[in-house]
């Protein structure tokens, strides 16, 4: 399907950018802020939400194909030609990259999923179990020690300032929408607990931010290994300094959708080391 409904739904969910999604017989169930989205082989490509959610107001195919000038990029793209950005619920998105962190996917999504099971809502879908993700309200307004228990470690004390930062109308992400790039992410990085990488996730995301590249040790060990010529990376580490500079090289070279490019390479790269994803 070579349009501008194309996708591939496993390829998307496992993609690293949601968190709290599984699969059940052959629907995916994915918790969306105050949703529960339920993908199926046949999407209802005219439901706002499904709509909203695969970003299907984006000319994907005119993206794919300014990025496929790159060789490399045209590779990762031809292996996974269906795979979207999703534009997720924005407080769900920047907890979930918050308690990121230096972790894994099966750790982020166990977290997350404990958080949920504490502070959010039940509701009951096909008679399935689900916990939709808690207000920022209730996460202000929760003792450190509650979040503690969601098994966090350090990360307790930045979800706790965070949710406190949007109940307090410090972070309103409707702003944040209507902010350039660099304005966002550094209102963004004023946050305890948000660093570069963490703010492009959540712009990436849930705010409509394409040029927003998040990097981290897989995506510059991914820059060393095929774009050495081009980038010229000397770094094994991304410092502050080196983070802006390779942001702004991978942006001249692959342009305003660099963000799309690259998810298509980070996939294309874990997948190729057999990296665990959702179930």
């Amino acid at each position: 399907m070579k349009d501008k409904f194309e996708i591939n739904i496993d390829d998307t969910i496992n993609s690293g950018q949601v968190f709290l999604w599984k699969k059940i017989d052959s629907k995916w169930y994915g918790v969306d802020g105050k949703k529960i989205l339920i993908l199926e082989d046949k999407l209802d490509v005219k439901s706002k939400n499904i709509h909203n959610f695969f970003r299907f107001d984006d000319d994907f195919q005119r993206i794919k194909k300014q990025l496929s000038k790159d060789k490399v990029m045209k590779k990762a793209i031809n292996n996974f030609p269906g795979m979207r950005i999703l534009r997720q619920d924005p407080f769900q998105c920047y907890i979930s990259f918050i308690v990121s962190s230096n972790s894994n996917i099966p750790n982020i999504q166990t977290r997350l999923q404990k958080l949920s099971q504490k502070f959010g809502e039940k509701k009951i879908v096909d008679k399935n179990e689900f916990f939709l993700f808690p207000e920022p309200e209730k996460l202000a307004n929760a003792s450190i020690n509650e979040i503690a228990k969601c098994g966090l470690g350090y990360r307790t004390k930045y979800v706790k300032k965070a949710a406190i930062a949007v109940n307090k109308g410090t972070i309103d992400f409707p702003s944040l929408k209507k902010q350039d790039y660099q304005e966002a992410r550094d209102n963004l990085c004023q946050v305890f607990g948000i660093g570069k990488k963490v703010a492009d996730c959540i712009l990436l995301f849930s705010l409509d931010k394409l040029e927003a590249v998040p990097l981290d040790r897989w995506v510059l060990r991914i820059l060393q290994k095929y774009y050495s010529k081009e980038f010229q990376i000397s770094t094994k580490t991304i410092t502050e300094k080196t983070y802006d500079e390779l942001h702004n090289k991978i942006v001249d070279h692959f342009g305003e959708y660099a963000g799309y490019g690259q998810q298509f390479l980070f996939k294309n790269e874990r997948d190729s080391f057999a990296k665990k994803w959702l179930g």
